[in-house]
């Protein structure tokens, strides 16, 4: 399954139609007082669509991702004027102030902060006016993920929007072009953290997980290690070659689409795909065939169901585009 102008295309129409949608709305906004009472678009000028703040983020990352991979869409002047509507000095002010307030201090840690930071490399291949403005914000929430890193103790191995591999695996990508003490420091704890993990268990899926523990976890050192991460995979995964454990192999089955949390199965197919083709180089036969295949099994089974429901669609074009993307373009 490949990505091509056509099916980019369909990506950007669906992400425009929803960034930018208001309602409904889930706020991560603690209250202190009636004044704190406000609709989204106020809280948040820029990021007020797509259900939620963390989902408009990833959701620009995919139309800015999509135009520059297919600047010829039908859509793509459509994405140039909504963003120079919204990037601009006095709303990237305001999404700022939000993070000043005491309570904001764990707004959106750590999924969001890395889909800043990835918006913010993205942004940076587009247009200057876009990445410049955008910086005030990808320096807060690199300081607010250094900050994070020194005091926590354990990673976070759960398979929704708090694992902490996740993140890194974004963050590091933005770090390594602009701040070298950051990349360093996520490749130290990527270390400690996973370094001499064996033989993996992998008791999933959860019921509304949208990562898979597992292969974030592999992914994430194979970013931050790569040249050991053969010989550690090995170890982590030592029975991949019979398809073992079986979990990973196996597509989640979605219940109901309409129950926000039931969907997020569809991002772990999604998210399983990404992990097992950007994996699969690494490894030697006949492990490398069994993983292509694993990813191909897992986006088969979530490509026909990336949109349709609004539980879905606001977020799953982007983990379809990740998985289409490692297969080495972009």
């Amino acid at each position: 399954m490949k990505l091509d102008q056509e099916l980019g295309g369909a990506f950007a129409r669906i992400a425009l139609g929803h960034v930018a949608k208001e309602y409904p709305h889930k706020l991560d906004h603690v209250l202190g007082s009636d004044d704190d009472a406000l609709p989204p678009r106020v809280v948040h000028p820029i990021f007020f669509g797509s259900f939620d703040w963390h989902s408009c983020v990833h959701g620009w990352w995919t139309l800015l991702t999509v135009q520059r991979l297919f600047p010829e869409i039908a859509e793509a002047a459509a994405i140039t004027d909504l963003a120079a509507r919204s990037f601009t000095a006095e709303k990237v002010g305001a999404e700022l102030a939000y993070l000043d307030r005491p309570l904001s201090r764990g707004f959106e840690r750590p999924y969001g902060w890395a889909w800043l930071l990835a918006l913010h490399l993205e942004a940076s291949r587009h247009s200057e006016e876009w990445s410049e403005q955008l910086v005030p914000l990808a320096r807060a929430f690199a300081e607010r993920l250094r900050d994070y890193l020194r005091i926590l103790t354990y990673p976070i191995r759960v398979g929704t929007h708090f694992n902490t591999s996740f993140a890194l695996i974004l963050s590091l990508e933005w770090a390594d072009a602009n701040d070298a003490d950051l990349a360093d420091a996520i490749r130290d704890r990527v270390s400690n953290w996973f370094s001499n993990d064996r033989d993996c268990q992998a008791w999933e899926p959860g019921g509304d997980e949208f990562l898979s523990p597992a292969l974030i976890e592999a992914l994430c050192m194979a970013r931050a290690h790569p040249a050991s991460f053969a010989d550690w995979v090995g170890a982590f995964l030592p029975r991949l070659s019979e398809r073992q454990p079986a979990t990973l192999f196996e597509p989640a089955f979605v219940g109901d689409r309409s129950d926000g949390k039931i969907a997020h199965l569809d991002g772990l197919n999604l998210s399983r795909a990404w992990c097992w083709r950007s994996i699969a180089p690494f490894l030697a036969e006949p492990e490398r065939s069994v993983a292509q295949a694993a990813a191909e099994d897992h986006l088969a089974a979530a490509m026909p169901h990336i949109a349709g429901d609004y539980m879905g669609e606001h977020w799953l074009t982007t983990f379809a585009l990740l998985a289409l993307l490692s297969d080495g373009r972009g």
